[in-house]
């Protein structure tokens, strides 16, 4: 009896510096990151689900989970790692709707020509009656610049103190397949984009082709560096000439936000390409509309210059960086030869998936798109 008398009088006394302190201290410890990470699950699934799914998950989980503790642990594991695709990845109908806005675009052509005109885009009222959310599609376009083959627009974006931007330009020195694949290669923007500080795929779709990214830029001193996750997907259509890549942010459990830069979770971009002959001669005219909310706490006139004056300077580094590519025969990878080149609809896609598991290197699962 006398050592355990001992025993107890040590753990319950030291003040603090016993070993009950010590189990206290790191309990806290482990219950306090035990809090961080569920609340970090809920946050994610929170935006990856609708309420309704969410209820149906964690019910199947209960049920799943109930009587067998030992597994809860591992298995939220899992699920918190689990990018879903059916949720974010990029759907044929985007794909659709910016080859439909170029061309519609394209037949007021004769009103892109005149000098100082505010535009309107010609959205169809049916497409906005009853639904609030496409509003600011009726904004009206303000012109910003208007240059021979480079005119910019932008809009407000309703309930925000935002712009959406659009530019229409045009190049005659370099093909259409050169720009497509300068712009969707990361590897070679790492040496011709200064302001990169990291650009890598994070996951890749093999269903429709898209591909997460996550891409850290330089802003302007004195603001912090930013950090994008988006998704993006690329097609080729050869039966109606044009090229188009759509992306727009999204979140992604394995890349978690960082202190050292600042997220931008609102994001979007359509570059559509129309080759004025093919896509292998020189001369095409483009369409570029852009939207993101930066996170600054500059006035609406400061970020609206920003992105005004940046836009212009990126496309023109994009182009600069393709002649370097065409005139100095720099390797770039041919993202156009590594894709089928018509679009394929998305249940064509899905009943073939599995197979192209297995088709090695021909397959979009083996492909480096980027």
């Amino acid at each position: 009896m006398f050592p355990r008398r001992l025993l107890v009088a040590w753990l319950a006394g030291a003040r603090g510096g016993g070993l009950l302190a010590l189990l206290a201290n790191q309990c806290r410890f482990v219950t306090g990151l035990r809090v961080r990470r569920a609340l970090q699950i809920a946050q994610l699934y929170g935006r990856l689900y609708s309420e309704s799914s969410r209820s149906v998950l964690l019910s199947r989980l209960w049920r799943r989970l109930h009587g067998r503790p030992g597994h809860a642990s591992a298995l939220m594991a899992a699920l918190s790692s689990v990018f879903v695709w059916d949720e974010e990845r990029i759907q044929e109908e985007e794909l659709q709707r910016s080859i439909n806005e170029m061309k519609r675009l394209e037949e007021m052509s004769n009103m892109f020509q005149s000098s100082g005109v505010q535009c309107h885009t010609p959205e169809p009222k049916a497409q906005t009656e009853g639904n609030e959310d496409l509003e600011d599609k009726e904004q009206p376009w303000e012109m910003v610049m208007d240059k021979k083959h480079f005119k910019l627009w932008r809009r407000p974006i309703t309930g925000t103190h935002l712009y959406q931007y659009r530019v229409f330009g045009t190049y005659t020195d370099v093909t259409p397949r050169q720009f497509f694949n300068v712009q969707l290669d990361t590897e070679y923007r790492k040496k011709w984009d200064a302001l990169v500080i990291k650009l890598e795929v994070i996951e890749r779709d093999v269903v429709s082709g898209s591909e997460v990214l996550h891409w850290v830029t330089h802003f302007p001193y004195p603001m912090y560096s930013r950090d994008y996750v988006y998704v993006r997907r690329y097609s080729v259509d050869q039966e109606n000439n044009m090229m188009v890549l759509v992306s727009r942010a999204v979140e992604h459990p394995s890349v978690p936000e960082s202190p050292e830069f600042v997220r931008v979770r609102s994001y979007e971009s359509q570059m559509v390409i129309r080759p004025h002959r093919s896509f292998d001669e020189n001369g095409f005219d483009y369409l570029l509309t852009y939207s993101d909310n930066p996170q600054t706490v500059f006035p609406r006139y400061c970020v609206s210059w920003m992105v005004s004056s940046g836009m212009p300077d990126f496309l023109e580094k994009l182009h600069m960086a393709t002649l370097k590519a065409k005139n100095m025969e720099i390797k770039v990878k041919d993202y156009i030869s590594a894709k089928p080149l018509e679009m394929s609809s998305e249940a064509k896609a899905t009943s073939q998936s599995s197979e192209r598991k297995n088709e090695g290197s021909c397959g979009p699962a083996r492909i480096e798109y980027a």
